[in-house]
C-alpha cells in the first residue's frame, strides 16, 4: 500500500489523480491540500484524515507521511512542497512545472542527497521519461517537445492586440485551470517546459527544440544519433500521465481509450516566433541560467493574472516577461531564500505595468 499525498487537489489534476487513487487498491489516499477550496465534504467522501486550505503544504506533508506527493500547485508557490519532497526522499509525482523553471539547481541537489524518484506528469516530459527510460543517454541526439499552437495558431500579433480572456480560455484540445490555460495560448507553457526538460533530462537548450503539432496526438519525441526518432503517441487525456507516475512502474489500467490509427494523419508546424515571443524569451532565460529562470517565471505568473483580471492586454505579457528580464541581475540562489528573494523582485518589477482595477 502506497500512501498519496494530493496537492492542488480541487485542480484538474488533482481530481483526476483522486480518480486514479480511488481506481486502484494498492493506492491510499493521505492526504488533500487546495489553495482556497473547502475540503470537508471531499476528504469525508475518500475518509481522509489531513486536509489542508492554504498554508505551506509542507506542513500537510510532515503529518500525514506519504510515500508519493503529486504536486498539482499552480506555480511558484508549489517550490517548496517539492524541495521537501526530493529531500525526503518520497517519490515526487510532479504537475508543478515552475518548481524545476524555478529552483532547477536546488531541486536536484535535493534529489541527489534524498535519492528519491522525481516522475513527470505533464504529458510532454512523461512521454520523454517512457521514450528514455533504459536508454544509453550517449545515444541520444535531441528531444522534441510538441505544442497545440493553443486557441490562437496561425494569427499575427496584431491579431491578438484585442483578444479576451474568454478567448484565450478555449483551449482547442486540453481542459486546463486558466493559468496553465492562458500559457499555452501564448506559448509561455512550451517555455516552462523547454527549461523542466533541460532540468529533467540533463540536456543543453540547443538540444531540445519545439514543434507545433495541434492533434496533440504525439505528446513528445525522442532524436537519437543513428538517425531515429522515437515517439510517445496517445489521446489528450492526462489520466495517462497521472497514473504512470502514481503506479509506476506497473503501468497500470486506465478507462482512456485506446488511440484509433485507422484515417490517423499527423501534421507538425513551425513555432511562429515573431508572434510568439514567450517560448524565445524562455530559452534566453534557461540559458542565461541562474535565477533568469525564476524571473521569467514570476513575471508570467503576474501578467497572466493581470490579464485575467482585465488589468493587462494579452499582448502586453510578453512585453512584460521581457522588460522585467532585462531589469533582473539573475545571480543564482544559494538556498530557498535567495530564491524566494528573487522570485519577490521579479514581481515587484512586472506589477508595474499592471492597470488600475
Amino acid at each position: 500500500m502506497k500512501r498519496v499525498a494530493i496537492l492542488g487537489a480541487t485542480g484538474s489534476i488533482g481530481r483526476q489523480a483522486i480518480e486514479i487513487v480511488a481506481a486502484h487498491p494498492e493506492l491510499e489516499l493521505c492526504a488533500l491540500q487546495s489553495g482556497s477550496t473547502p475540503l470537508d465534504e471531499l476528504a469525508a467522501q475518500h475518509a481522509v484524515e489531513h486536509a489542508q486550505v492554504g498554508g505551506d503544504p509542507v506542513h500537510l506533508l510532515e503529518r500525514s507521511v506519504p510515500d508519493i506527493v503529486l504536486n498539482a500547485v499552480v506555480g511558484f508557490a508549489g517550490v517548496r512542497a517539492t524541495l521537501w519532497a526530493l529531500e525526503q526522499g518520497v517519490t515526487l509525482a510532479l504537475a508543478n512545472k515552475e518548481s524545476l523553471v524555478a529552483a532547477g539547481g536546488l531541486a536536484l541537489a535535493a534529489q541527489e542527497r534524498g535519492g528519491g524518484l522525481l516522475l513527470p506528469v505533464d504529458s510532454e516530459h512523461s512521454a520523454l521519461h517512457q521514450c528514455l527510460e533504459g536508454r544509453n543517454r550517449e545515444s541520444i541526439a535531441g528531444l522534441v517537445l510538441t505544442a497545440s499552437g493553443g486557441p490562437f495558431r496561425g494569427r499575427t500579433a496584431e491579431e491578438l492586440e484585442d483578444v479576451t480572456a474568454e478567448q484565450a480560455l478555449a483551449h482547442p484540445t486540453w481542459r486546463m485551470g486558466p493559468k496553465i490555460t492562458v500559457d499555452s495560448a501564448t506559448l509561455a507553457n512550451k517555455g516552462l517546459e523547454l527549461i523542466e526538460a533541460h532540468w529533467l533530462f540533463a540536456l543543453p537548450y540547443d538540444a531540445i527544440e519545439v514543434v507545433v503539432h495541434p492533434s496533440s496526438i504525439v505528446h513528445s519525441l525522442v532524436r537519437f544519433r543513428d538517425g531515429a526518432l522515437l515517439a510517445h503517441m496517445g489521446l489528450p487525456d492526462m489520466r495517462v500521465p497521472i497514473s504512470y507516475a502514481l503506479t509506476y512502474p506497473a503501468r497500470a489500467a486506465t478507462p482512456v481509450p485506446q488511440l484509433p490509427l485507422e484515417g490517423l494523419t499527423l501534421a507538425f508546424e513551425a513555432v511562429d516566433d515573431e508572434t510568439f515571443p514567450l517560448l524565445g524569451l524562455a530559452r534566453a532565460a534557461g540559458e542565461r541560467g541562474g535565477t533568469v529562470p525564476c524571473a521569467y517565471n514570476a513575471a508570467n505568473e503576474v501578467a497572466v493574472a493581470s490579464f485575467l483580471e482585465g488589468r493587462l492586454a494579452f499582448a502586453d505579457i510578453a512585453s512584460v516577461v521581457d522588460e522585467t528580464l532585462a531589469r533582473v541581475d539573475g545571480a543564482p540562489a544559494r538556498d530557498l531564500d535567495d530564491l524566494v528573494a528573487a522570485d519577490d523582485e521579479a514581481r515587484r518589477l512586472a506589477a508595474r505595468r499592471r492597470q488600475p482595477a
